[in-house]
């Protein structure tokens, strides 16, 4: 119990620098570009949105984000948005179509008509 401490124990602080480095850099990904990062899938004839729609992410793991908030129940998250709002889905260009038609379905089925998809031109 008398002994004297001589030296400091690297590792554990070392550990944490790393844990809190990866944090860092995973939030500046989503500060940086503003929006969930998901691979869009190609289109030639895409047509640009008009109004300011509501945007829904699906991505590769099947998160459902609105407005690049993260929406578990999505008839929860959509309340309060009048129905004619237009709705555009952006869904990883990985997923099957399964997952979008989906996604599509399930907001079609809570009112809202105007539901489109968010392509990357080429």
């Amino acid at each position: 119990m008398d002994e004297e401490i001589s030296g400091i124990n690297v590792v554990p602080l070392v550990d944490v620098m790393l844990v809190l480095l990866t944090i860092v850099l995973t939030t500046a990904t989503f500060i940086v570009t503003g929006r969930i990062p998901v691979d869009l899938a190609e289109a030639r004839h895409a047509a640009a949105a008009r109004k300011t729609p509501l945007v829904l992410t699906l991505t590769l793991h099947r998160a459902v984000y609105v407005n690049d908030q993260p929406a578990p129940d999505l008839a929860a998250a959509l309340e309060g948005t009048p129905r004619a709002t237009p709705v555009v889905v952006r869904a990883d260009g990985g997923l099957p179509l399964k997952a979008f038609v989906e996604l599509v379905d399930r907001v079609k089925g809570l009112g809202f008509t105007q539901v489109s998809l968010e392509v990357r031109r080429t």
